[in-house]
């Protein structure tokens, strides 16, 4: 191959559809819904403020998210060479450097609509974008290690993203009540992204990666995982009951009761029985959210 066709390869323009998958959309949906738990967690109107509401779900989920997807994808593109080269980087369709351009173009057009959208959610946009590369990316590369990875992970797509549809409602600072209930689900989102690691544990343990299952053992990492989003929730039903919150207290009591009988059961299979969790007792935990914003926002 003559050396202008190797150049004229590596800097044509990708196709959409290609650049689309490269930011994975099926990861937006966390973050959009943790950002919407913000909003109704704020008690303002949602039809008095409908553009903020849409410019805040977009720089969630496409933009900020998309763009943390693009610089994983670019961290790893060497291993995804081995195991996944269907991909857009291994396959070439988004060639040479054109995922280090896309990243820094989703990075500045999150800046640029954060700003729009007030002082804090410009603070926090700038921290979920400091994530997003330290988690892939060295130094850093939060990802090698099984603690500090999964907490990285869950507060950037559960707490910064509650935080952000709070904060863009309010036009402010929302209340220490609402800071520490969206803490809290981010620490107990860390079991969620240690489960998401029972299907890498092999590959992980032979690339050196450290997460949970590979130190304390499939099993091990899933009780402890099981244990952080349990205890996590029964924080918020204190906060709630604090605050004379009843109903909101009792029906994420209700939702964790039956996610702890669905744990009794992931714990006999983890590795097995993690995907079907994550459609059963994940969504019950994600639902919770929503009923302790919709009680800090005054709708129940």
């Amino acid at each position: 191959m003559s050396e202008s066709a190797i150049s004229a390869e590596f800097t044509r323009a990708p196709a959409l559809r290609d650049v689309v998958e490269l930011t994975k959309p099926v990861t937006w949906f966390p973050p959009m819904w943790a950002f919407m738990c913000g909003v109704v967690s704020s008690g303002i109107s949602i039809a008095d403020n409908w553009m903020f509401l849409v410019a805040g779900i977009a720089l969630t989920g496409p933009i900020v998210c998309g763009t943390s997807q693009v610089i994983n994808d670019w961290c790893d593109r060497y291993v995804d060479a081995i195991n996944e080269p269907d991909r857009p980087i291994p396959s070439g369709r988004v060639p040479g450097r054109w995922p280090v351009r896309i990243a820094l173009m989703g990075a500045a057009l999150s800046l640029a609509v954060a700003a729009f959208l007030g002082l804090w959610v410009f603070v926090a946009t700038i921290v979920a974008l400091f994530c997003g590369w330290a988690y892939s990316s060295a130094p850093f590369r939060f990802k090698k290690s099984g603690w500090i990875g999964p907490l990285v992970c869950a507060l950037s797509y559960e707490g910064l993203s509650w935080f952000t549809g709070a904060a863009v409602m309010l036009g402010g600072l929302p209340s220490t009540t609402v800071l520490l209930i969206l803490l809290l689900y981010s620490l107990g989102a860390h079991g969620i992204m240690t489960l998401n690691d029972f299907k890498a544990v092999e590959g992980d343990r032979a690339t050196g990666l450290r997460s949970l299952p590979v130190m304390m053992g499939v099993r091990g990492a899933a009780l402890f995982a099981c244990a952080v989003m349990a205890i996590a929730q029964f924080a918020v039903i204190g906060l709630l009951l604090w605050n004379n919150l009843m109903l909101s207290a009792a029906i994420v009591g209700l939702l964790c009761a039956v996610q702890i009988g669905l744990m009794a059961r992931l714990v006999r299979n983890p590795a097995k029985l993690a995907p079907w969790y994550n459609a059963t007792g994940v969504s019950l935990y994600v639902f919770g959210m929503l009923a302790a914003a919709l009680g800090l926002g005054g709708y129940i």
